[in-house]
């Protein structure tokens, strides 16, 4: 009977030191940490795994109340792993609370009284129906109150940074969504500026695009959560923001004659958060290559052209072009499936694209 007690103090113990660390690790430390001991990064994972194909099932032909569906996860998900952190607390105090329960007045007998108790002292209610008689179940009290102020304040200052992260993030996703037409594409940023006249604006953008790209690989490594918040506007996401600003930097390193040195600097960049992004979240690429075939490029030469632009030499700029993409487009298209966005001409799921539309966005 003493050998069971403590082995259901310790199981206690343990469930309440996996859930402050998974808090501590998810909410305070300001970059990214590992995943072992986290159970809310493997809860997010594996229900995000079925929620995407759950929209398909329930919206096959229905794309805005897909999306409408798809943009519920990450609001949800935030709401799932407070509920999570709080069972796993309660569990905890509630095993170690009833362990002891002849040290409380009156002794508690059966533990779901426990469990009630582990929770007015979490939620700070105080009834007082219950009450530790002796030190050890006064300090587990404390300790569960405690818990709760704790969870409750640092998870509501965790909100309010997710929040401001994603209107940063979105503001910069709807600008280039007006500079890269609808849906968004690299060769749509450079034709739409050459038609426009303003291709001399466009090493600001690369500028612009290296802070963008340095802020969402730093928030969305050190709140993951924060990735899976959809773009509140159609055809448009950060992942294919992305996409879009390293093609644009890749055809301007290896296809268009014009000042490129602020695009070499954003496609080492953006190369490196969509390789960094894509082991975090443990995609693996599903293409070696550039991901693209030569047709699509020959298109968005053309295209390109008829903007006013001159171009490189076409056999030579397509294998450069082909091995300056080929370092990133594996990781890019992994992210893009795993977070099923809306499909853009050269990233993600194409197939929903017809070749004549193809053809006009590339």
């Amino acid at each position: 009977m003493v050998a069971e007690r403590i082995a259901a103090f310790v199981i206690g113990l343990g469930l309440v030191g996996l859930a402050l660390n998974d808090v501590f690790q998810s909410v305070i430390v300001p970059r990214a940490v590992g995943r072992r001991f986290r159970p809310s990064y493997y809860l997010t994972h594996l229900l995000w795994l079925l929620w995407p194909k759950l929209a398909w099932r329930v919206h096959p032909r229905d794309n805005d109340k897909r999306e409408d569906m798809l943009a519920v996860f990450a609001p949800f998900n935030l709401i799932m792993i407070l509920g999570f952190w709080s069972l796993l607390l309660l569990l905890g105090y509630g095993l170690m609370l009833y362990t002891l329960r002849g040290e409380v007045r009156p002794p508690l007998e059966s533990f779901a009284q426990a469990l009630y108790f582990a929770g007015t002292a979490y939620f700070t209610i105080g009834f007082g129906d219950f009450v530790g008689a002796h030190g050890v179940t006064r300090l587990i009290s404390l300790a569960a109150g405690a818990s709760g102020l704790a969870v409750v304040s640092t998870t509501t200052a965790y909100l309010f940074a997710i929040f401001g992260s994603f209107q940063t993030r979105e503001a910069f996703v709807v600008n280039v969504g007006a500079r890269a037409g609808t849906p968004p594409s690299g060769v749509g940023l450079l034709a739409i500026a050459g038609y426009a006249g303003i291709v001399e604006s466009l090493p600001d953008v690369m500028r612009d695009a290296q802070r963008w790209c340095a802020v969402v690989m730093e928030t969305h490594l050190a709140y993951p959560t924060l990735a899976y918040f959809r773009s509140s506007h159609d055809n448009q996401s950060w992942v294919g923001t992305l996409g879009t600003l390293l093609d644009a930097s890749t055809l301007a390193l290896t296809t268009v004659k014009c000042n490129a040195g602020e695009a070499r600097i954003f496609h080492n960049l953006g190369r490196h958060a969509a390789s960094d992004l894509a082991r975090y979240f443990g995609v693996r690429s599903t293409i070696n290559d550039a991901g693209i075939s030569r047709g699509e490029f020959e298109h968005a030469c053309d295209r390109l052209e008829s903007a006013g632009y001159e171009l490189h030499e076409r056999d030579r700029a397509w294998t450069r072009f082909s091995e300056l993409r080929g370092e990133y487009a594996g990781s890019l298209n992994a992210l893009a499936h795993f977070f099923s966005i809306p499909p853009l001409q050269w990233v993600g799921d194409r197939s929903t694209l017809d070749t004549e539309s193809a053809h006009k966005q590339s």
